[in-house]
């Protein structure tokens, strides 16, 4: 498992045009029109391995670079060596944002991406960004890998350089904070939480009673600390794992999203691996999915532990409070017929 941790995007353009250099005198990673970086195999002589770069915004013990990490080694074994998937954790590439439109560029092969993202390239994928679309975390992982209800929203950004190749969970978002448990919409008043950048996240956190404030996630640890922000919402795992009970030990149990997370690309990445490759590719992303499903489920437990330790106090709250602000948000953006019908569809398959 050969997975670099890089410390800017800047550093892995100087090495590639170090790379590039070296392949003009005759060694080295030579070039290759699209679909990764391909470089010359470790025992020499063997055939070339295209390297697809993903850029990833969490540590390297979240489930789903792990999930993905193991992913990289059957696409190597079932390629016979020619690709494989090289991860940059922590923000290394940029902040999520950042890693889009370095897809869009190609200069990156795959980025790791919250959903509610994609609704500043196409706002149709605000429908997996709405408040309590989905009730357990095998209905999400369902509903967005079924072709019958995504595959022309996943299609949709083509144009722009942007495909999604998989939806993986990303947890159950909550409310935490540094100055005292939140039962009710009232007791966000006046405190800053920091939010995914998109007009219904901002929205979603002043219905519940908040100021949104958009920023990476590299940046809210800081910001809590120095009293720029209030709090965050987000899963038990990120807030464990980035050790944000130690500045915000106020978790309270809004449940009020789980949206996925998605795997995007460039579709020119698809086009040069060949329908083959391609099959195998979404084979082993599927695989990966399970995996990475079953890892959160065992990571939340630990990382709960670990918050508590570090001096978090979980709190239930007022459901009924906090739906009934949401609903409001709900109504307003099933504004169309495709919104409406995915999210017809979502909510039929709970069922």
């Amino acid at each position: 498992m050969r997975r670099n941790k890089v410390v800017s995007i800047a550093a892995t353009l100087g090495v590639a045009a170090l790379a590039l250099t070296a392949c003009s005198a005759g060694t080295g990673t030579v070039d290759k029109p699209a679909g990764g970086e391909t470089s010359a195999s470790s025992g020499g002589g063997g055939a070339a391995t295209t390297m697809l770069k993903l850029a990833f915004n969490q540590p390297e013990n979240h489930p789903q670079y792990k999930a993905l990490d193991e992913m990289g080694d059957r696409l190597k074994e079932r390629t016979d060596g020619a690709y494989d998937i090289e991860i940059f954790p922590n923000e290394t590439l940029g902040a999520q944002r950042e890693t889009i439109e370095l897809v869009q560029a190609g200069t990156i092969d795959m980025a790791f991406v919250a959903g509610s993202l994609l609704e500043n390239f196409n706002p149709d994928f605000v429908v997996f960004n709405l408040p309590f679309a989905f009730d357990s975390q095998e209905h999400q992982s369902e509903v967005t890998n079924d072709p019958e209800i995504v595959g022309d929203l996943y299609k949709s950004l083509d144009d722009q350089g942007i495909r999604v190749v998989s939806a993986f969970h990303g947890g159950i978002r909550s409310v935490y904070n540094s100055k005292g448990p939140i039962n009710t919409p009232e007791d966000l008043a006046g405190m800053k939480i920091r939010v995914i950048e998109s007009d219904t996240n901002l929205e979603m956190m002043r219905l519940m009673g908040g100021t949104g404030t958009p920023m990476g996630q590299g940046e809210v640890y800081t910001a809590i600390q120095s009293g720029v922000i209030d709090g965050g919402e987000n899963n038990q795992l990120i807030y464990a794992n980035l050790k944000h009970a130690e500045i915000a030990p106020y978790y309270s149990y809004t449940r009020h999203l789980m949206f996925p997370d998605f795997i995007i690309t460039n579709p020119a990445v698809l086009e040069a691996m060949g329908p083959e490759v391609e099959k195998i590719f979404n084979e082993e992303m599927a695989t990966a999915r399970v995996a990475e499903a079953k890892y959160w489920k065992e990571d939340v437990t630990t990382a709960m532990a670990a918050a508590e330790a570090a001096g978090a106090k979980f709190n239930e709250v007022d459901s009924k409070a906090f739906a009934d602000a949401l609903a409001p948000l709900i109504e307003s953006k099933l504004s169309n017929d495709v919104v409406r019908d995915i999210h017809a569809k979502v909510r039929a398959a709970a069922k």
